[in-house]
């Protein structure tokens, strides 16, 4: 079996610091070699990989703003189109794009769903239900105009993720700055429960940055550190006291939370999208409605188990199971 596995070209695969979609693929893509099989990524070509790497694209649009996003997009997925006779089967983590190319080729085409940027494109989903096979990664983030082969949770390489039995005393916010992951709620849970916030990820809304997260960050109690990359991550996620996940969207999945998990570090979350499928409520987090809810469970964090979230994150979100119900799935999509 010859898999050609497709990547985003936002971000180098894996990403440097962030960049979740380039994430999933890398681990799907690392995991089916373990497995012995054939994969070949198409992705940037500073992108790392123990398998085949093939680019058109020398670096990734958000990281060189030289680079013009639609001509990098479009060389790149007309690039893999143009080899698909090649390959077995094509597994597509470029959103809905790749779709208009399934009628013109022989090879089928497997897509993972990382989430619908907006209700416009399901339109085009649905035009190729008939030939095209879609993977969810939440239930919560299925539409019902789709039909899906299979609903798979996000893998996660658990070596990268130390497990910490002793919490810290900080709250952590570990993710975008943008309205929809809730950073000012954060610091709103932070400041009235009295306790330290550390806010890492990238500045995706500028002006939300300045005008709601800047003004509280004083270096003590609310404390940014910016984008961080895999090492500072870990620390960072396995020394808090709890991650805070205020979201104001329905997140698909989340690679926060579970990634806190790995660490043993309990999550308090919205109770939004797929926060369900990812926390267990009193187990390894709890799931809230509003910033005073999460400031009246706080102290109840010290109950939770950080072995028990360590364990079920393993046997949730592990990348050996992930790439294992992936590797059915082209099985069943083969007839093999």
């Amino acid at each position: 079996m010859k898999i050609a596995m497709l990547a985003p070209v936002a971000w180098r695969t894996p990403p440097r610091k962030y960049g979740p979609w380039e994430q999933v693929t890398s681990n799907i893509t690392e995991g089916l070699l373990n497995k012995g099989l054939d994969v070949t990524l198409f992705a940037t070509a500073d992108s790392i990989t123990r398998g085949t790497l093939k680019s058109i694209c020398s670096s990734a649009w958000e990281e060189d703003n030289s680079l013009d996003p639609k001509v990098q997009e479009c060389m790149h997925i007309s690039y893999l189109m143009e080899h698909a006779d090649e390959y077995d089967i094509i597994h597509n983590h470029f959103d809905f794009l790749p779709l208009t190319y399934s009628r013109l080729i022989n090879t089928p085409m497997l897509t993972t769903i990382h989430g619908f940027s907006s209700p416009k494109i399901i339109q085009v989903y649905q035009r190729y239900n008939d030939i095209c096979h879609y993977v969810s990664i939440s239930y919560a983030d299925r539409s019902d105009k789709l039909n899906y082969i299979a609903n798979i949770y996000n893998g996660i390489d658990s070596d990268n993720f130390t497990f910490r039995s002793l919490h810290g005393d900080y709250l952590l916010f570990f993710g975008r700055i943008h309205p929809d992951k809730g950073t000012s709620q954060a610091i709103s849970i932070a400041l009235q429960s009295e306790m330290k916030l550390i806010i890492a990820g990238f500045i995706q809304d500028e002006n939300y940055y300045r005008k709601h997260i800047l003004p509280y960050i004083d270096g003590e109690q609310i404390v940014y550190t910016g984008n961080v990359g895999p090492q500072e991550r870990d620390k960072l996620l396995g020394s808090a006291y709890a991650l805070l996940h205020p979201i104001s969207f329905n997140e698909p999945f989340g690679l926060s939370v579970a990634e806190s998990m790995f660490c043993g570090t309990p999550v308090v979350a919205f109770n939004r999208g797929s926060m369900p499928e990812l926390i267990e409520d009193g187990k390894t987090g709890f799931l809230v409605q509003s910033v005073d809810e999460a400031v009246d469970v706080l102290p109840s964090v010290t109950n939770l188990s950080r072995q028990l979230c360590r364990e079920r994150a393993l046997n949730k979100f592990s990348m050996q199971k992930m790439t294992d119900s992936y590797y059915d799935v082209y099985q069943k999509i083969l007839g093999t």
